[in-house]
């Protein structure tokens, strides 16, 4: 077991690791389309790559409906594990809606021989998101 401490260490350290190994400015919050990000996660047990839709029911409707339609080539041409989600419950209860790619492998945040992995599938697998989301965000704004 870690204490809190060591396992804020550990996740910093990773983090820096990680940009350090991979330079290069993410999209994530700056998509310029309100409630719509992209999420790296890793914790003790997993670790994803996100589209996240956390606007008003209304908004993220209307970019679910859009990414519904352009489904079929983000998974034949870019992403084909993802994982489409409606309805995602947060560890806080919230609701959102979600796509995402798991890293099908046991990985942990506190072990760092897993580390290389989860970068690697982080910079492939969030590449090929952004890469999809300059092709097609034109149709994707409101």
């Amino acid at each position: 077991m870690f204490s809190k401490e060591e396992s804020r260490l550990l996740r910093e350290e990773f983090w820096t690791s990680f940009g350090k190994s991979f330079p290069r400015k993410w999209i994530l919050y700056n998509t310029k389309l309100k409630g719509f990000t992209f999420k790296f996660h890793f914790d003790t047990k997993s670790a994803l790559v996100a589209l996240d839709l956390e606007d008003e029911l209304e908004n993220r409707i209307n970019y679910w409906e859009k990414l519904s339609a352009l489904k079929s080539i983000l998974t034949e041409e870019y992403l084909p594990n993802a994982i489409f989600e409606e309805a995602y419950f947060l560890d806080n209860g919230k609701e959102i809606s979600r796509i995402y790619v798991p890293l099908n492998t046991k990985v942990s945040i506190h072990n760092k021989n897993t580390w290389q992995q989860t970068m690697e599938f982080f910079n492939k697998h969030m590449s090929l998101f952004e890469a999809f989301f300059e092709e097609y965000k034109d149709i994707l704004e409101p």
